[in-house]
């Protein structure tokens, strides 16, 4: 009788213990599959409780790195963070990294990431945290999409996603930096579930910051279509929604990001619909299929580098005046 094969838990190392550590943190402890290794964060912050125990806490990543030797190092820090995080657990460790959404905060540090390749397998250990796209009501657009091919292709995408930012005032900026910087990353990682992303048409903030409205072109079956995003922090209630409008067939698809629903229609006729109990907390409903994505033999390209990559590209695109 052969003695069965132990399966070693994945080591996970946490940057950042923020507001967002806490549901990668909750998601991560329903996996038997995982241990946490180490958190970090150069703050003062209380002590990381994690099925029971305190893991070791350090106040920088290199003693961490040089102490472990984790599968997976979690960065949940600010964004301008995230290059120097990236390159430094790429060099250090032999460690895949998962970086919250965005990658990095600018072209400059991306390429510098870019520059990496070749020293380290950058396209192979760097994952974003694109946690729109694994949103369930997205899932369920998608593979509606795929199995319609009959529809033709995407031909418009109108997408409004509103943040009550604006009741926190000075505070929002200084965390978010400007609604485009928030939630285009969403917007655009959400889109390549469904189209392929050519650039940016058009931009124009307003309001300080707080309020965009953006032109996005892509391809989708061999057609060019073109997506509409509206963002905002002038409003008192969170609320994000988005339309797929299939000009061939007359089918529109809307998915509704807050309450994770959606459905499909042509002309009077409904064609699909997706619900949702409300029983799973919004986040947590998106990060469990990431990690789940993530920890498989084989990670969702939206994850990957190369997505992250075009999606910074557009999203830090600077249009010559009109």
């Amino acid at each position: 009788m052969t003695n069965p094969v132990r399966i070693e838990p994945v080591r996970v190392g946490l940057v950042g213990v923020g507001i967002i550590a806490g549901t990668h943190l909750a998601v991560l402890a329903e996996r038997p599959d995982v241990q946490l290794e180490f958190t970090v964060d150069p703050r003062p912050v209380a002590p990381v409780e994690f099925r029971g125990r305190r893991p070791p806490h350090y106040g920088d990543l290199p003693r961490a790195l040089d102490e472990h030797r984790p599968d997976l190092v979690v960065l949940a820090t600010p964004s301008q963070t995230h290059a120097e995080l990236t390159e430094l657990t790429l060099l250090r460790s032999t460690a895949r990294v998962l970086v919250e959404k965005p990658l990095v905060h600018d072209r400059a540090a991306l390429a510098a990431l870019r520059d990496l390749d070749g020293k380290v397998d950058v396209c192979g250990r760097v994952f974003t945290a694109h946690h729109f796209a694994f949103s369930p009501e997205v899932d369920w657009a998608a593979e509606l999409l795929a199995a319609h091919p009959d529809w033709g292709p995407v031909t418009t995408i109108t997408s409004a996603f509103y943040d009550p930012y604006v009741l926190r005032g000075a505070d929002a900026f200084a965390s978010y930096v400007s609604s485009w910087t928030d939630s285009g990353v969403n917007q655009l990682s959400m889109l390549t579930r469904f189209v392929e992303l050519t650039g940016l048409t058009s931009a124009r903030q307003t309001d300080g910051g707080a309020s965009a409205w953006c032109t996005v072109g892509f391809r989708s079956r061999g057609e060019i279509g073109s997506a509409r995003l509206r963002s905002s922090w002038l409003t008192g209630s969170s609320s994000k929604e988005s339309s797929l409008v299939l000009g061939r067939s007359g089918v529109e698809v809307w998915i509704d990001h807050t309450a994770m629903t959606g459905f499909a229609a042509r002309k009077g006729e409904l064609l699909a619909s997706f619900g949702n109990d409300g029983r799973t907390e919004r986040k947590v409903a998106h990060y469990r299929p990431l990690y789940a994505n993530l920890l498989s033999d084989r990670p969702d390209p939206v994850l990957g580098f190369d997505t992250a990559a075009t999606i910074t590209e557009i999203h830090h695109t600077v249009l010559p005046e009109q």
